[in-house]
């Protein structure tokens, strides 16, 4: 869920799936969940994990405390549902006390409502925030439980979230509930049976979508289930991953990658030297490069040729796209979401650069920075020179 290390879980090194032959020992990818730190999720996504890695279930991310609303959300409610899997939601708890629970219960639902999640659907507590560690467990309690009230008084189903340091320390999770976070290095052996699910690695990878994602196997048909569904597989055709024999990186094949695009708005922080090109093409012209740290802001997603690129309007006008990543591999950098109250951003001018050539990278314009930072002559900036823009 939260890509923040969760107290007392132990980091998995990163999870290469692809199709196995099934291992009764091995973990299954029963339940996968999505925030927008994956963006938006398309049917194409979906329909992949479901083929071929027997996912049945997503857990998208609704809200946070009572003031972030996921803005995937009600993409990803819709293709999951149009690619025949369970939908359900999760609001990731800030409350400190039964009031703040309360409130933020209410602002759950109300955007679980808006992005049309299902009534019946799961609305997940997670909870694993510095808030509920520094508030008495039976403070906690009486706060989820404040929570379970209105959530289910709305039409949805309850559950919570959490690690297994936290279980039954931080807050109580009776057997017969609950969704726990373990990731141990093998995960050959059943845990937290007891309870609905158990979420054995959060930066598993899939054929045909970017980034990593948490991955978990289901106990019961709790998150499979209240939902009116014409085709979703059954547990037996669950495909199994054994992460012992998955240990080293693999490329997906290329002719298992569809190509698409989509329209997102976010920012792309590269963390190595990138080419920025005139197509999303590894073939098309070369007319800048971002720096490791640098970032755009982009408005359109192309996945093409195995890569994921991220088109930005340049200063001149015109498109240009930069390579976020190798689907089902390698990222180039980090993905946030774009916010129009983050303005004023800074560059560190280089030996060789220009205003022209700096407005190109960053995809504004000259009279731009000229502007932001009150320079009369285009020609006279040194390097080491901070630049907003």
């Amino acid at each position: 869920m939260n890509k923040k290390k969760l107290l007392g879980v132990v980091a998995l090194a990163t999870l290469f799936l692809s199709l196995v032959a099934p291992t009764a020992q091995a973990a299954r990818t029963d339940m996968v969940d999505v925030s927008n730190h994956n963006g938006y999720m398309t049917v194409g996504n979906f329909t992949a994990m479901r083929d071929q890695y027997g996912v049945k279930s997503v857990v998208t991310k609704i809200s946070e405390g009572t003031y972030y609303h996921d803005y995937t959300a009600k993409n990803n409610i819709s293709t999951a549902q149009q690619s025949g899997l369970y939908i359900n939601g999760y609001h990731f708890a800030r409350w400190s006390s039964v009031a703040g629970a309360r409130a933020e219960a209410n602002y759950a639902v109300a955007m679980a409502k808006a992005d049309g999640l299902p009534i019946n659907a799961v609305l997940v507590a997670d909870v694993e925030a510095k808030q509920q560690q520094q508030t008495p467990k039976n403070v906690n309690d009486l706060a989820v439980m404040e929570f379970k009230r209105i959530v289910e008084q709305a039409g949805y189903r309850y559950d919570i979230y959490t690690s297994q340091s936290w279980k039954n320390n931080v807050v109580s999770v009776p057997a017969g509930t609950g969704w726990i976070a373990q990731y141990p290095y093998n995960v050959t052996a059943n845990r937290h049976t007891q309870h609905h699910a158990w979420q054995w690695a959060s930066d598993a990878v899939f054929n045909g979508s970017y980034g990593h994602f948490d991955v978990s196997q289901l106990y019961d048909n709790y998150y499979t289930g209240g939902q009116d569904k014409n085709a979703v597989i059954s547990n037996s055709d669950t495909h199994h991953v054994d992460n012992q024999s998955q240990a080293k990186q693999e490329q997906p094949a290329q002719n298992s990658i569809k190509d698409e695009d989509y329209a997102q708005t976010g920012v792309f922080t590269a963390n190595t030297k990138l080419n920025v090109r005139t197509a999303p093409s590894t073939t098309a012209q070369i007319v800048a490069q971002y720096e490791p740290g640098e970032s755009l802001t982009y408005d359109h997603v192309y996945i093409k040729g195995g890569y994921v690129w991220a088109r930005y309007m340049s200063y001149s006008g015109s498109y240009h796209y930069v390579a976020m990543g190798v689907m089902g591999g390698q990222e180039y950098g980090a993905r946030r979401a774009y916010s129009a109250t983050v303005q004023t951003r800074s560059y560190t001018v280089k030996s060789g650069d220009s205003l022209s050539v700096i407005a190109r990278k960053l995809g504004t314009t000259v009279s731009h920075l000229q502007s932001m930072n009150g320079i009369r002559n285009a020609n006279l900036i040194y390097p080491g020179q901070s630049l907003r823009y």
